[in-house]
């Protein structure tokens, strides 16, 4: 099994596709990694040499940002907006999306599920026609 960045590659996929699995590498990436590092996209995890997996666990751990740290730098870039008290931070620190999407409806990631108000009902001396 391929074990790269910590991350346990699936052995049945092609690695283009594998090494997607990594936090920071999508399918572009891995395209780009592959084709600088001289390994057939074609290939399945399994199928992977010694050599092959070392190779790309040493392109990888020197020339991107992945997994752990990519996380971190992240979260202090969200921790930095939210100290400075700039716009985005202060959307981010109310869960509101922050690059200018509609709240009014809509918003369900961010917000989570609705927070139901109940009804009000008919009111005192109100008939019915």
């Amino acid at each position: 099994m391929a074990r790269i960045e910590g991350v346990d590659l699936p052995r049945n996929k092609r690695i283009e596709y594998g090494l997607t699995y990594i936090f920071g590498i999508g399918l572009p990436r891995s395209h780009e990694i592959l084709s600088v590092t001289g390994v057939n996209p074609d290939i399945r995890v399994k199928d992977l040499t010694d050599a092959d997996v070392a190779l790309l666990r040493d392109y990888i751990g020197t020339h991107y940002k992945v997994e752990g740290d990519l996380r971190r730098t992240v979260q202090l870039n969200i921790k930095r907006l939210i100290e400075i008290g700039c716009y985005r931070g202060l959307r981010h620190r109310r869960n509101l999306p922050a690059r200018g999407q509609r709240t009014r409806t809509n918003a369900r990631t961010v917000k989570g599920p609705k927070k139901t108000v109940a009804g009000r009902g008919r009111r005192k001396g109100a008939t019915k026609k």
